[in-house]
């Protein structure tokens, strides 16, 4: 499968990570009207899944999960299985990644129209934290596989904690220096 998605993301542009592309389906003009209203897309990686799946009579997961945010803000409610954790945050940790892109482009923008320093550094920095972000959902992903089963005394001990303590906030990356 990851192949098929290589393959798809070659055609964009050779080299492309599949993550990366998004493939967009529509009919042509000279096509029946029932199939002129209608267009798809989304990102090649799943498109190249179904394909797969398709051509190898494979079992196709049942629904895919949603790409807005607002959507996998639902689905993190009613995700029961395991690996549904586990996808929902990687779809979070994916559009993060597809977040910071969007804040370099504007951090790029500010440079360009010579917007106070300040702006673009307080871009650059909220790009770092998404990437940051982004690979720690990577990281701590995988756990959500499985449930944990043993009661270590850490474990009891953040169980135990009350709602009311405060939680510590990461350590703020470096300045910038440009």
């Amino acid at each position: 499968m990851h192949e098929l998605a290589r393959a798809l993301a070659d055609q964009l542009h050779p080299g492309a990570a599949p993550r990366d592309v998004t493939v967009s389906f529509g009919a042509r003009r000279q096509a029946p009207v029932e199939y002129r209203s209608r267009g798809r897309g989304g990102p090649v990686t799943v498109y190249a899944q179904a394909l797969h799946a398709a051509l190898y009579g494979l079992p196709t997961p049942d629904e895919s999960l949603p790409t807005a945010l607002d959507a996998l803000l639902q689905a993190t409610h009613t995700a029961s299985a395991p690996e549904q954790k586990t996808a929902v945050l990687r779809q979070v940790a994916e559009q993060l990644r597809n977040a910071a892109e969007i804040i370099q482009s504007y951090q790029y923008r500010a440079q360009w129209d010579r917007f106070p320093a300040d702006v673009a550094e307080q871009l650059a920095d909220a790009h770092d934290q998404a990437q940051q972000i982004a690979q720690a959902l990577d990281r701590v992903a995988p756990a959500f596989g499985h449930q944990p089963t043993d009661t270590t005394p850490c474990a009891q001990a953040a169980h135990g904690r009350s709602a009311t303590t405060p939680v510590a906030s990461p350590p703020t990356p470096a300045p910038r220096h440009r």
